[in-house]
């Protein structure tokens, strides 16, 4: 069995071991192995020109991933926590997500870092930022809830001609222990699987916010209501055709995101549900998400700001006998 973390290390060392296109670059990557210890061992495996340590600059990291990429490299370049990408937004969301609209240049770059919360990180390092980048046309966004997803859209993500924004969810790297296949599995950015069928109701999610969604609906069977759980893996491209698919099978939508609500990715969920499936709906969409503010440090407010099954659960039935 392979951690959620070990499973994303093991996708760069195959595609590295397959492509020397292929090279990862980011701030204590090499010699330390990284924050988290997911580039552990490259550096000794492919050396310091493949596996390089950077300055700490978000914004010179992408940038050069950038400028490799249009010189035929695959860079993957590392935000050693995903809230330091806002220094190399300008350069994500300006250059790479448009390049190929501009002019036609294939701007294959992967952006991977740890996001969200539930470690007790604090303000800095815990944020769900999907919603930033969501607006961006050009950006591919994936956000794996298992370990075989973590290695099959890490794959995805680098074979990918153009930007993709791969959020690793840090609460998972270690908690999450999975057998894997020998032979390689494919996961196409772009496709929802479903967790779980129901009936009665539908939840919609991704990242760890997947297993908040099946605790709850555990649960909920105590009370012999049947929900289904769709995990999105990718925002962008978005599997509109599932999302649809199950509003109409169940008539009632729950959205569930780890960012906060106000702006957040629910919403335009919600949206694109309301404008193609309304008919079908026999209750208001409803959304259990973060409480709109900076993410508090300390371990009780954390909890309290974050969604998590109970939460889900008082939503859900409240869906229910709607």
């Amino acid at each position: 069995m392979i951690t959620y973390l070990e499973a994303i290390r093991e996708a760069l060392f195959e595609e590295m071991e397959a492509d020397e296109r292929v090279f990862l670059l980011g701030e204590d990557i090499g010699v330390y192995g990284g924050a988290f210890k997911v580039t552990a061992g490259l550096q000794e495996r492919f050396g310091a020109e493949r596996v390089i340590d950077t300055p700490i600059s978000e914004s010179a990291i992408v940038g050069v991933a950038i400028g490799a990429a249009l010189s035929g490299f695959r860079p993957v370049a590392e935000m050693q926590f995903i809230d330091f990408i806002a220094c190399a937004f300008n350069m994500i969301t300006n250059y790479a997500a448009k390049a190929h609209y501009c002019w036609g240049a294939s701007i294959p770059i992967v952006v991977r870092g740890a996001y969200g919360g539930g470690v007790h990180a604090g303000p800095f390092h815990s944020q769900s930022l999907e919603s930033f980048f969501l607006n961006t046309a050009g950006l591919k966004i994936v956000a794996p809830a298992t370990v075989a997803d973590a290695k099959g859209l890490m794959k995805a993500a680098i074979r990918d001609p153009n930007p993709v924004l791969y959020l690793e969810h840090k609460y998972l790297y270690r908690r999450l222990k999975e057998d894997l296949p020998e032979q390689e599995v494919a996961v196409p950015i772009g496709k929802a699987a479903v967790r779980r069928e129901g009936k009665h109701l539908s939840i919609i999610t991704y990242s760890a916010m997947v297993h908040v969604a099946l605790e709850a609906a555990e649960k909920l069977m105590e009370s012999g209501i049947e929900a289904e759980v769709l995990d999105l893996r990718s925002l962008v491209p978005l599997d509109e055709d599932a999302v649809l698919q199950t509003a109409k099978k169940t008539g009632k939508v729950l959205v569930l995101h780890e960012a906060s609500k106000f702006g957040g990715f629910g919403g335009e969920l919600s949206a694109i549900i309301a404008e193609k499936a309304f008919e079908y709906l026999d209750a208001p969409i409803m959304r259990v998400a973060a409480l709109d503010t900076p993410i508090p440090f300390a371990a009780t407010l954390e909890e309290a700001y974050l969604p998590d099954a109970a939460k889900v659960l008082v939503a859900a039935r409240n869906l229910a006998e709607y």
